[in-house]
């Protein structure tokens, strides 16, 4: 098995979001021990922004690695521990919110494919980018 990063890279439909990682020096980071839970938008996602959003992004890191950071839960919670949930604390610091109720929803995005393993963690395929408040 792979690492997020590398489970991201070779997944073929994360270049974006890998790119923004790797702007954010967040690389060594998803690499790590972990476990961690990634909520992770795919290039479709990314392109669902006003144009110009993702370019802003990586001109101004901080403002990308609180983004970035706010798709991050620590620890390993898979779907089946989602679907309990009503809410998690990201590694950013803010909550997000989680409804089970129609699919599984993180916020405003929908989770596409849950439970994509990874040797350090999960990953859930989203179809919206997260913004934190």
């Amino acid at each position: 098995m792979a690492d997020i990063v590398d489970t991201a890279v070779n997944a073929g439909s994360f270049s974006t979001l890998v790119a923004a990682v790797k702007a954010a020096n967040l690389v060594e980071t998803l690499k790590g021990k972990g476990p961690f839970t990634v909520f992770a938008p795919t290039d479709a996602a990314f392109a669902k922004l006003p144009a110009g959003t993702v370019d802003g992004l990586l001109k101004d890191l901080p403002k990308l690695k609180q983004i970035l950071t706010y798709h991050v839960v620590a620890g390993k919670v898979t779907a089946a521990d989602v679907a309990k949930l009503k809410s998690a604390t990201t590694v950013e610091g803010s909550d997000v919110k989680i409804d089970a109720s129609h699919g599984v929803k993180i916020n405003n995005a929908t989770v596409s494919t849950p439970d994509v393993a990874a040797d350090n963690g999960v990953i859930h395929i989203i179809d919206t980018v997260l913004m934190p408040a």
